[in-house]
């Protein structure tokens, strides 16, 4: 049986905001590269959830609770540009360490399918850190890793990592 996954309001992502954060927190001490560094403070974490409230953009923001609330989180982010009308991008997978190997992680990405393709998008695509643990969950759901740039980024640490590009058809 799959997780429940909920879609939250803007309102209810800036209620959650904290919990959000702590869910940002966690993957950062756990090295996650979600666009942090080790220094997130608990209020920059929740700011950036207050403004994804503030300035949706179309964004569809799911979450899945377990007994001690928020656990994971996933954003389907569709294009802007008047050329990309039928692509969206995933953005910010994150489960909460005590929630891994539970299948919340897939039950978040085809809950965002679901949702993209309830969105009219035949084409997500989405980047992750090269030779990371979400390789693994992207490939086993029909992924396709399309390349990877060399040190694109920066872990938490300081350190550079690789970015692996992904993409899936859904229509």
């Amino acid at each position: 049986m799959r997780p429940p996954i909920r879609r939250l309001s803007p309102e209810a992502v800036g209620e959650l905001a904290p919990a959000l954060g702590a869910l940002l927190l966690d993957a950062v001490a756990d090295g996650a590269s979600v666009g942090f560094m080790a220094d997130l403070s608990s209020a920059h974490a929740s700011e950036y959830w207050r403004a994804i409230a503030a300035a949706p953009a179309g964004r569809v923001v799911l979450v899945g609770e377990d007994a001690e609330g928020v656990a994971g989180v996933v954003m389907v982010v569709p294009m802007q540009a008047d050329f990309q009308p039928h692509r969206a991008g995933i953005a910010k997978l994150v489960v909460h360490r005590r929630a891994r190997g539970r299948g919340l992680g897939a039950a978040l990405m085809q809950a965002a399918e679901e949702e993209a393709r309830a969105l009219g998008k035949t084409l997500i695509s989405l980047f992750t850190r090269n030779g990371g643990d979400a390789e693994r969950l992207y490939a086993r759901l029909g992924w396709i890793k399309a390349g990877m740039i060399p040190d694109d980024s920066l872990q938490p640490d300081g350190s550079p990592c690789d970015l692996a590009i992904y993409y899936k058809r859904i229509g």
